[in-house]
């Protein structure tokens, strides 16, 4: 039986927050748990896995479901808000969730949903390198490997650029 045909057993149970299935489903998919909490609310008598509560409960800017902060999980977004206990401060702060097989509830393990105590980092993109850099490059001698370290270049440009470094003009 292939796994497109079964079925989690945790699927039946409807939740309207992250949890483990989520979580396995992204990652089966071949996405990254990396997300951007746009804000964490304090709700009231919200009903989490079938028992009414008063929770803090993380937004994410992605669309996915919201995410319910434990103690471990709050804890780790303070620190990422620079220490600040108020949940109206933790906003745009990105995070990488993940799923620990080793979460006990009530004695039982049952695993759950982590915010990994290390914020991710995202590269921000390279400006692409154009024929409007050709003469600064040139001037400062530059290499495709240098280049390659500050701009993205594709294939067709690198060789305009190794022409125009050769004889000056660029095509």
């Amino acid at each position: 039986m292939s796994t497109q045909s079964k079925h989690h057993f945790r699927k039946v149970y409807k939740s309207d927050h992250l949890g483990v299935p989520d979580l396995e489903d992204l990652v089966e998919e071949g996405k990254k748990l990396i997300f951007n909490i746009r804000e964490v609310k304090q709700e009231y008598g919200v009903s989490v896995a079938g028992k009414k509560g008063d929770y803090n409960i993380a937004y994410f800017h992605e669309g996915i479901k919201p995410l319910v902060l434990n103690a471990t999980n709050a804890k780790v977004v303070k620190t990422f808000s620079g220490g600040s206990s108020f949940v109206e401060d933790w906003k745009d702060i990105l995070v990488e969730l993940y799923i620990d097989a080793t979460v006990k509830m009530k004695g039982e393990t049952v695993g759950g949903v982590r915010i990994r105590p290390v914020q991710p980092k995202i590269e921000k993109a390279k400006p692409k390198f154009t024929s409007a850099n050709f003469e600064k490059a040139k001037s400062a001698n530059a290499t495709i490997d240098q280049i390659k370290k500050s701009y993205d270049i594709d294939p067709e440009t690198e060789l305009e650029y190794l022409a125009y470094k050769e004889d000056g003009t660029a095509e």
